[in-house]
């Protein structure tokens, strides 16, 4: 054999490697594709009885799902589940419900990094639900959904709302269908 001839290298390895990642790719692909999510249709409004169950999960800087669709006037039990890394709020109320978490939030806000906030809070009889949790909290609230005038999702800790933390109302008629809530 000549010292100086290589034996040939195979490059099957290669070729296996590349094919396999080509096959993952593509089954990713396919995967992300999915199908329809399903329409929401409510079949019947709650009750203080029987409160109708919805779902919210808090995640950094959204509300899933959105839009949140309700009945006017029906009792919903919101379970609330804070799924992300930080504290959040669900601020659930007409444009005066709003302005007052906003402008409580803002006065508790600390100076610093490493002050500690005071407890914000708004008078009573201001209306609206506020559920604040921190990271891995869950709170399962009663609300009746008025019969009149809109309704706004937001989270008015420090820069959530900037970020993007705000969530969709719509109202629903008992059997109409809506199109399917996003989950980002």
């Amino acid at each position: 054999m000549d010292p100086e001839a290589r034996p040939a290298i195979s490059r099957a390895p290669l070729y296996v490697t590349l094919a396999f990642f080509a096959v993952s790719i593509g089954l990713v692909l396919y995967a992300l594709q999915g199908s329809a999510a399903p329409s929401v249709v409510i079949d019947r409004p709650g009750t203080p009885d029987q409160p109708r169950a919805v779902t919210v999960i808090l995640r950094d800087y959204v509300f899933n799902p959105t839009p949140i669709y309700l009945i006017r006037g029906e009792t919903v039990r919101f379970t609330i589940i804070n799924g992300g890394l930080v504290a959040h709020e669900f601020v659930l109320g007409d444009d005066g419900v709003q302005a007052a978490w906003a402008s409580a939030d803002a006065a508790a806000t600390p100076p610093n990094d490493f002050s500690t906030a005071p407890p914000a809070s708004i008078p009573a009889g201001v209306g609206g639900l506020r559920v604040l949790l921190d990271s891995g909290q869950e709170q399962t609230v009663d609300y009746l959904v008025p019969d009149d005038g809109d309704l706004f999702l937001i989270c008015h800790l420090p820069g959530h709302a900037e970020r993007g933390m705000v969530g969709r109302i719509e109202f629903r008629t008992v059997g109409q269908t809506a199109a399917p809530s996003s989950v980002p």
